[in-house]
């Protein structure tokens, strides 16, 4: 089975490229990272690439006239390695029309909180404001949105008493990098069906 072949877009450390790396490695799922792309020069995302011999590419957005033209740049790489799936990994900006067009419903994000509550920036702090018990993440398809698109999968953490957003942020953290390979296998399976707003999981369950 031809693996599938994935283009990772990341602004910073890039943990969440990690366990898709790791996963594709150990071979739980059917896909490749086949390109890193980030809009930061020092960002460890590339380190990561780098490591593992995938070809990792810093995009300069002040090189372009405008958020068209640098996008352009980035799918021009993204196809150049045929990308099939685009998984953004802490990815700092929303992404616009010209990448959704290039790959419409080939996009995932993960949130670290179950949406639809809090999306945006700081959804831990968000979390600890409302006084809310469980909280958790969201892998989801992207669209033009700020964390809006149909979610795809969810684990739920919950919050205790004493939590600050840095302990609830790494618990958090711990079940994005369980959940987002497996939305990844999934997609690669051909197992995810978009009915209107809800992803449909075809197939069974399966544990990777």
């Amino acid at each position: 089975m031809a693996l599938l072949k994935v283009g990772v877009l990341a602004s910073g450390r890039g943990s969440n490229l990690q366990s898709i790396i790791d996963s594709c490695q150990r071979g739980e799922i059917n896909a490749e990272v086949k390109v890193v792309i980030s809009d930061s020069r020092d960002a460890y995302a590339l380190r990561r690439a780098e490591k593992y011999g995938i070809d990792a590419y810093f995009v300069n957005v002040k090189e372009y006239p405008d958020k068209a033209a640098y996008e352009a740049r980035i799918v021009e790489i993204l196809k150049q390695y045929q990308v099939e799936l685009v998984c953004l990994a802490g990815y700092m900006r929303l992404v616009g029309s010209t990448v959704l067009k290039a790959f419409p419903w080939r996009i995932m994000n993960i949130h670290p909180s179950l949406l639809p509550a809090f999306p945006g920036l700081h959804a831990q702090r968000q979390a600890l404001d409302h006084g809310v018990k469980i909280s958790g993440c969201t892998v989801h398809f992207v669209d033009e949105g700020m964390d809006t698109g149909p979610i795809i999968l969810q684990a739920a953490v919950p919050v205790y008493d004493d939590d600050t957003e840095e302990s609830l942020a790494e618990r958090i953290l711990e079940q994005e990098h369980k959940i987002y390979p497996q939305a990844v296998g999934l997609f690669a399976d051909g197992r995810l069906q978009l009915v209107g707003k809800k992803v449909i999981i075809n197939g069974g369950k399966k544990n990777y």
